[in-house]
């Protein structure tokens, strides 16, 4: 076994997780990923925590199987949600066989299945939990990698000094928290407005998410106004969206298009009401991740890009008294912001082209 998987392994357990002994753990993942599930059990066995591996959140062959033979009439699975509320700790491992498995599944047989899971996702979201990769040669060759490559690529990014990430971008984090009005600009295609008044700003180094590398809050849903272009592509349920460009009046999407996969953008964008609004807006400022790979656990975090997400607002980003987006869906799209780009809090700039007011180079 590679020994950086016993360290990745380590890193899930005692950083991002922080598992006490007599933890009932479960891990989700899938088989192509045993190496990392086999080097946690050895840690959790040296903590004295209690593992349980299941399969249901990847796309694999049993799953799509279970949506093209179901009527789309979906239940909440009672026995899942007693096992989310019984476990202590959840631990989900991204990394495919195949990462198109699902693509042939209709939009409307996935947006019920997720609406009707909704309540497990938030009991989830209640528990400690940590979402990771395992560098699988499906996600490699999405990401147009050689398996080796894409080994290095993921372990440079989740086996950081994680202490001095928190560090750094405390200070982004403190220039959100003073904030009431986000302007983010890009060329001429991007230039959006939104209020984080109240809402909480959270520092994102390898916790919840490894890796860590952004700074994210909750737009106020009704205060969004302006048009985005997202210039890397989104992959959502199999398939590419390309060109992805979104207008906002009071918060709500009121036009779209792409370039390519419009159908599926419709889809994610029709899933209930509060799909049209925004529940994110982040800061990527992991530079280890210098590359797009068609993965949004990485990708959101990439080094000079904002990403924002339609759907559903993290509980905790939500301010007392401020209203939190709901919905089935969070689907997080992302706007390059190394070049002819801006991002401004009350009228002031803190970043240009991708350099921060409280770096070494400074902005004019």
């Amino acid at each position: 076994m590679d020994p950086r998987i016993r360290e990745h392994a380590e890193v899930v357990v005692n950083h991002s997780v922080g598992v006490e002994p007599g933890d009932d753990v479960v891990i989700d993942a899938h088989p192509v990923a045993e190496d990392l599930v086999t080097a946690l059990h050895e840690v959790l066995a040296d903590i004295g925590a209690n593992p349980l591996v299941v399969q249901q959140r990847t796309g694999k062959r049993f799953r799509r199987a279970y949506l093209r033979n179901a009527d789309a009439d979906f239940d909440l699975p009672d026995h899942e949600m007693a096992l989310f509320e019984a476990m202590d700790s959840y631990i989900a491992i991204r990394g495919d066989a195949n990462v198109t498995e699902e693509s042939d599944i209709g939009g409307e047989v996935q947006s019920a299945y997720s609406q009707a899971r909704q309540p497990l996702t938030e009991e989830r979201l209640g528990k400690t939990w940590c979402l990771t990769q395992f560098p699988a040669a499906a996600n490699a060759q999405l990401a147009e990698m050689s398996t080796e490559a894409y080994e290095n690529f993921v372990f440079d990014a989740v086996l950081k000094d994680w202490d001095a990430v928190r560090e750094h971008q405390a200070q982004m984090k403190t220039l959100l928290d003073d904030a009431d009005e986000v302007r983010i600009v890009s060329g001429e295609t991007t230039d959006v407005r939104m209020s984080v008044a109240g809402n909480v700003t959270l520092n994102d180094y390898g916790e919840a998410n490894l890796p860590g590398g952004e700074v994210f809050t909750a737009p106020v849903p009704d205060s969004v106004e302006g048009e985005v272009l997202f210039d890397k592509p989104v992959y959502q349920r199999g398939h590419e969206i390309t060109g992805a460009h979104l207008a906002f009046e009071d918060g709500e999407v009121v036009e779209w298009s792409a370039e390519k996969n419009e159908d599926v953008l419709t889809e994610l964008l029709t899933t209930d009401d509060a799909a049209r609004r925004l529940g994110e807006l982040g800061i990527g400022m992991n530079r280890d991740i210098d590359r797009f790979s068609y993965n949004m656990l990485f990708d959101e975090k990439m080094g000079d890009t904002v990403h924002l997400a339609v759907g559903r607002a993290y509980e905790a980003t939500v301010g007392e008294g401020n209203e939190q987006n709901e919905s089935a869906i969070h689907v997080d799209m992302i706007v390059d912001m190394s070049e002819d780009s801006r991002i401004e809090l009350d009228g002031e700039v803190v970043q240009r082209d991708g350099t921060f007011v409280f770096e070494e180079r400074g902005v004019e």
